[in-house]
């Protein structure tokens, strides 16, 4: 690549990168967007059920370490369109709620610096721009929307209707999922020209059809028929360079596919992911920021935060031939219940199970209730749940670089009182649902090796605020050290609330490119 000084350099094409790259793109700036994988291939193991959870084959091949020294992989993938490549597409608003302060029962959930009112327009573009299907007004615990989905929600095959109805005469308010993907379908079936065909490897597989609405297919596709944008990928960043006193990112060292290169560009945006969007900035000390670029306040890589998510199968009295299972869920107990005064969580269908991944992860407890079921068969009496409560950010909860390259995520997480009574609800209503009273893990679907939790929905290592003392980014998510420096991932999170994280990402980089589109008199 010959070289030439950008206007803005953007690294990581997720959900917040990608978002960056589409805004930035009709200005006719000179945008280049740096990934460090490659597109995903599009081939017949995108849909394979072992291949993707079993086998990890799109999971990155990285070990880290534990605070006890215990190696893992971590759920991480470097592909255009990261970690959306693989996500299971539901976008959800944090609830106006968790934009204040909020008592949980380990702690105070901290408070936002800006308003729920003042994302939510950003909230609205971001499900038109991710093709959100969805119905606002249903959910008791949803905020205020200015305008209506663009686009109806999914539609329940018969067995999560009935579902619904059971949870509806409990007294329970189930509600669609709002789904980020290119689904035109009529009378529950897709339409021949549909790209998503409601297949039933949607819920963290890569799509092979392209019917995902993700960040490569919604922003950086569209991003690159602009002539101003470059993506490059294989584009590992090593290390951001800054000027002798530290105010300035002024070089981007790149080690790429035919060796190293740098970079130059007049902005800087990171967003590789709120953990390694931190171990980017320990790559990056210098003189000027010898604990790292942008860590005067000490706080990158602090205040980590992942849900406290569990993926749980229940097993159908009757068969449950669903094949598009991910249209349901549930907020009841979000803030509390009737036997607890603290906020639980909420409840979402999950992509359905499959006999190899229920072969490969349930075996013990499979053998012990059912013994006579063989594992396909089990798979299609399967009705299968993801649970989200919130984590709190604690300091000490932080991922570390050490000299020798070592990674540690070191994490005591909290919540899981709420996260097991939250369980125990799903438990006691089992019966009403006509099903089994256990509930199984599914602990391969957050990646191969990976404990519950792991690196999903991972959020918090440098959040924003007003006080340089205790946040590494303004309100405008630029380092407070580093006047020409972004970072648009989930590290800006001050509290992580008990929804999928990636809607408030997409929304909070719509809301600073409109920013950076005035910096850069765009």
């Amino acid at each position: 690549m010959e070289d030439v000084t950008y206007d803005v350099i953007i690294v990581g094409s997720g959900a917040g990168g990608g978002t960056v790259a589409l805004q930035l793109a009709a200005t006719g700036k000179r945008v280049l967007l740096l990934e460090r994988g490659d597109y995903l291939p599009r081939e017949r193991q995108n849909w394979d059920a072992d291949a993707v959870f079993v086998q990890g084959r799109y999971q990155a091949k990285e070990t880290w370490y534990g605070r006890d020294s215990e190696a893992f992989h971590p759920g991480l993938h470097y592909f255009v369109g990261g970690n959306t490549k693989v996500y299971g597409g539901a976008l959800f608003r944090l609830r106006k709620e968790d934009f204040g302060a909020l008592v949980l029962n380990d702690g105070i959930s901290p408070a936002w610096p800006v308003s729920y009112d003042e994302f939510e327009p950003y909230y609205t573009r971001a499900e038109h721009l991710f093709e959100v299907h969805g119905q606002h007004g249903v959910d008791p615990t949803e905020p205020w929307a200015s305008a209506p989905y663009k686009h109806p929600p999914v539609s329940h095959e018969p067995r999560i209707a009935q579902l619904c109805e059971a949870l509806q005469r409990e007294g329970l308010h189930p509600f669609p999922q709002p789904l980020a993907m290119l689904l035109d379908e009529e009378g529950g079936k897709p339409k021949p020209h549909s790209a998503c065909i409601r297949c039933d490897a949607y819920d963290g597989f890569p799509c092979l059809t392209n019917g995902k609405a993700d960040a490569q297919i919604i922003c950086v596709d569209p991003a690159l028929t602009h002539a101003n944008v470059t993506l490059l990928t294989g584009a590992y960043v090593e290390r951001l360079e800054t000027d002798p006193g530290g105010r300035a990112v002024t070089a981007v060292h790149v080690l790429g596919e035919k060796g190293p290169h740098v970079f130059r560009g007049d902005i800087v945006v990171v967003a590789c992911g709120a953990l390694s969007s931190a171990l980017l900035m320990f790559r990056s000390a210098s003189d000027a920021h010898p604990e790292g670029l942008a860590n005067g306040s000490g706080q990158v890589g602090r205040n980590y935060m992942r849900h406290n998510n569990s993926a749980l199968m229940a097993v159908s009295l009757e068969r449950n031939d669903t094949v598009f299972q991910k249209t349901m869920a549930l907020n009841d107990f979000y803030f509390g219940a009737d036997d607890w005064e603290y906020p639980l969580g909420g409840i979402q269908t999950l992509g359905k199970s499959h006999g190899p991944s229920v072969e490969a992860e349930a075996l013990p407890k499979i053998l012990q209730w059912f013994p006579d079921r063989p594992f396909a068969e089990l798979a299609r009496h399967a009705i299968d749940f993801w649970l989200m409560s919130e984590d709190l950010p604690k300091s000490e909860n932080r991922i570390t670089l050490a000299k020798d390259g070592r990674v540690t995520l070191d994490v005591q997480p909290t919540g899981g009182e709420a996260h097991r009574r939250l369980r125990h609800k799903l438990q006691g209503l089992l019966g009403k649902l006509d099903a089994h009273p256990h509930l199984i893990e599914r602990s391969l679907y957050l990646g191969k090796d990976i404990p519950i939790g792991g690196t999903a929905h991972q959020a918090g290592t440098m959040r924003f605020g007003t006080d340089p003392a205790s946040s590494v980014l303004d309100l405008d998510c630029r380092a407070h050290e580093v006047d020409n420096l972004y970072v648009v991932d989930a590290g800006f999170f001050p509290s992580i609330g008990a929804v999928n994280p990636t809607l408030t990402i997409i929304a909070n980089a719509l809301r600073v490119s409109e920013h950076l589109k005035a910096r850069l008199g765009a």
